[in-house]
């Protein structure tokens, strides 16, 4: 399993140093960036409020489901 953990910059370093002493941890640091995923939920939503909004044209479900 996987876990991504946001943590103050200087707190990195105690944090590593801990999870790296447990056996079963192993402790990777990444740079932050958004998923993709992520990315393009965070559109979908802006869509929908914009849809919401009359601002953009929606589509019928019906045609949504055909495609898939």
């Amino acid at each position: 399993m996987k876990i991504l953990l946001e943590v103050k910059e200087n707190k990195v370093e105690f944090l590593l140093a801990l999870l790296n002493d447990l056996p079963y941890v192993k402790a990777i640091p990444v740079e932050y960036q958004e998923s993709d995923l992520l990315k393009e939920i965070r559109e979908a939503i802006e869509d929908v409020n914009l849809i919401k909004q009359g601002k953009l044209k929606g589509r019928p479900v019906e045609e949504l489901l055909n495609e898939l």
